[in-house]
């Protein structure tokens, strides 16, 4: 058998289990023997180990399936279109202070990102770019958890963030809650958001973002015209409050590296980029005060 002793002693675990019955620790140990790239076969008397592929590329986000992270509430989803050698501290931060799920929808090689799979860590890769949007509607219809954090490769965290925000979604008063955020502000004629704090917001950023998935598909989720991410999160927040959620911006042990997406990024492609996703706000929002939070 071509297969590590520590994987071999892994089935030879999850065998025990099956004789226990005991089925949650059994596909626990699958999941870890897959992830570290080999599939278990039961056969007659035992086991048997093959080597695998340790993520899936697809050629479209459109051709995702469902992916399983175990019974967890709460997901991490990240996309990753290059600086993957970043996203990998990103990852250790979270690892270092949460065990929650993390699903990495990487556009091209992975890199040394690979190192980084476990039981609860998943690539799903994609064989070339496409839209900022449409692949994060892609992780919200395909991750089966309740909750679902969009999250940008280049937050750290420095302490425990995900507990304080499930526990206040799980309440059901908030379809989405957030590290960064604010208050579409009207006297420049919705052309800006202002920072007011903890509080409730008309704008969280997907720097954290944590939403309701079911909540956030019902309101359509993100623009698939969305290209680029900037302001492609604001027209988002705007969606679910105009489906009736509110939005919580909250105090996080968090903290940002260099957003590479931004400043990293051509900035003509930036620019006209963010423009686009802006005017579509303009377009669509701008006379519907009514779905604002109070002014604070």
């Amino acid at each position: 058998m071509s297969a590590p002793d520590h994987i071999i002693a892994l089935a030879q675990e999850r065998l025990v289990a099956r004789a226990a019955k005991d089925w949650s620790r059994s596909d626990q140990l699958r999941d870890e023997i897959a992830a570290a790239g080999f599939e278990v076969v039961d056969v007659a008397g035992g086991f048997e180990l093959r080597e695998r592929e340790r993520y899936t590329v697809f050629s479209s986000p459109r051709d995702i399936r469902p992916i399983i992270i175990g019974s967890s509430e709460i997901a991490i989803a990240i996309i990753v279109d290059g600086f993957t050698d970043d996203c990998v501290d990103t990852i250790k931060t979270i690892k270092a202070h949460c065990s929650t799920p993390i699903v990495l929808l990487v556009l091209g090689d992975p890199g040394a990102l690979v190192d980084q799979l476990d039981h609860r860590t998943k690539i799903v890769g994609l064989s070339e770019s496409f839209g900022w949007g449409e692949c994060a509607n892609a992780l919200l219809k395909n991750i089966a958890a309740r909750f679902v954090v969009i999250m940008d490769p280049s937050t750290r965290f420095t302490g425990d963030a995900i507990t304080p925000v499930l526990e206040v979604l799980a309440q059901g008063k908030y379809i989405a809650a957030g590290w960064r955020g604010g208050l579409i502000n009207l006297d420049d004629q919705w052309r800006s958001v202002d920072d007011k704090g903890v509080g409730d917001v008309d704008v969280l950023f997907s720097y954290f973002l944590a939403v309701d998935r079911e909540g956030a598909i019902t309101a359509e989720g993100f623009s698939n015209r969305a290209v680029y991410y900037r302001n492609a999160d604001i027209e988002f927040s705007l969606r679910l409050k105009h489906a009736g959620g509110q939005l919580l911006q909250m105090d996080l042990p968090l903290e940002q590296a260099r957003h590479h997406g931004y400043y990293d990024t051509d900035p003509e492609y930036r620019e006209v980029q963010s423009k686009k996703n802006y005017d579509r706000i303009l377009e669509r929002f701008r006379d519907k005060e009514a779905i604002l939070s109070p002014r604070r």
